[in-house]
């Protein structure tokens, strides 16, 4: 039985974030696929453009669906092939990056139906399937809220040993709820504003920012019998001044240089008992990361690439080399396509290096990225906590759970 692509269909759709964006159908077979790109809000330089000057329209204007017809739908290299022979640019500058993921993912989840197997199966980059931990951010900063939060722009949470997906989930959503509450406690005027992606989002620091979630974080450990970990997501990149030479957290009056924000971040893991640390640094300082990835293996802290690999193979085989960063954010629209993606997990499974999936602040409702979790074996789904874009991820990682009894649940080994 095969799934070729008999029809391709794009439209403006817009995020949960408001962002253009594009959506793709595509049929295969009898079957129709539907996917529509997320966008990012702190985009690395070195990741495709999501749309070309003009916007979803120029996108759909200059991607010539007839090409895709034929194409197997279940072969996720073929797809990008065809996409990038269309494209004919290094960055998706052309159709988009946003084009390319719809078609890419919304070809294979018309294999999927087509073919009767799971997507994830098809992506099939696991030795035995199981499910990630889901870490999301519980308060926010940087460019995910407004002015007087934060500078770092995510407080994040995951359970370490949860029994299944369900005690999972439950836990980092009693986080979220707790520290609602903590932040309350020290400022009764909270108006409860939230960032992008639904983390609390209040006029504090970094230090008293990890008080409330590190309270919060220990508190649901005790209710819930789960051991709930800590983690930072710094998007350092977006504090760093290039002309200054330094990290410039505006909101605390803290200026840094690169030994400095190291140390920075050492203290706070340190102090907290941080287990994940993602982007602490700037996007190209490759031998900044392998210091302080040095220094985290013998702490149990997994320090994680975001903007310093953007789901590159080639930045990734530079970063290994370096020994750079131990494990890697997975974002399909970041490389473009979802087979680009596929060769970026193999290239991090080569390489030793953890898998976190991982979504964009600017998301849809779309559920497709618990089955690249899945698929590629990721060992975190990065997708919140609340909010009905990120729920769409944790009620699919259910359903696959459901529907395969006898699968395990991920666990975080530094």
């Amino acid at each position: 039985m095969t799934a070729k692509i008999v029809e391709v269909k794009l439209r403006l759709a817009f995020t949960g974030r408001g962002d253009e964006t594009v959506e793709a159908e595509v049929r295969a077979g009898g079957s129709r696929g539907r996917a529509a790109a997320p966008a990012g809000a702190s985009a690395g330089k070195h990741e495709v453009r999501h749309l070309p000057p003009g916007g979803a329209a120029e996108a759909i204007r200059s991607f010539d669906p007839s090409r895709m017809i034929g194409i197997d739908a279940s072969d996720p290299r073929a797809v990008t092939a065809a996409l990038r022979s269309i494209d004919g640019t290094r960055d998706y500058s052309r159709i988009g990056g946003a084009t390319a993921y719809a078609v890419s993912v919304a070809a294979l989840e018309a294999a999927s139906i087509e073919l009767g197997r799971p997507m994830y199966e098809l992506i099939g980059l696991y030795g035995e399937p199981r499910i990630p931990l889901p870490l999301g951010n519980v308060l926010g900063g940087g460019k995910h809220a407004g002015g007087g939060a934060p500078d770092v722009q995510e407080f994040l949470v995951f359970p370490l040993d949860p029994g299944n997906i369900v005690d999972a989930v439950r836990a980092n959503l009693r986080v979220h709820t707790l520290v609602r509450k903590g932040i309350e406690r020290r400022d009764p005027s909270f108006p409860a504003g939230k960032g992008d992606e639904g983390a609390w989002a209040p006029r504090m620091g970094t230090i008293d920012a990890l008080e409330v979630v590190s309270e919060a974080a220990a508190a649901a450990s005790d209710e819930l019998g789960v051991h709930i970990g800590l983690g930072l997501d710094v998007a350092a990149s977006t504090i760093w001044s290039p002309s200054d030479g330094a990290y410039v957290y505006g909101r605390e009056g803290r200026r840094l240089d690169p030994e400095g924000q190291i140390s920075f971040m050492e203290e706070l893991a340190d102090r907290y008992g941080l287990k994940y640390i993602e982007d602490p640094l700037q996007e190209d300082d490759f031998e900044g990361f392998a210091e302080i990835t040095r220094w985290a293996k013998g702490r149990g802290v997994l320090i994680v690439g975001d903007d310093l690999l953007v789901t590159s193979s080639s930045r990734l085989e530079r970063a290994a080399s370096m020994g750079a960063a131990a494990g890697a954010i997975l974002k399909v629209n970041q490389a473009g396509s979802l087979g680009e993606a596929m060769d970026f997990a193999r290239a991090c499974r080569d390489r030793g290096y953890s898998i976190v999936a991982s979504h964009r602040s600017g998301d849809t409702w779309d559920s497709h990225l618990a089955h690249v979790a899945v698929g590629t074996g990721a060992v975190m789904m990065k997708s919140g906590v609340v909010g009905g874009e990120r729920m769409s991820k944790h009620m699919e990682l259910l359903r696959i759970a459901e529907a395969h009894p006898g699968i395990g649940i991920a666990r975080l080994r530094i």
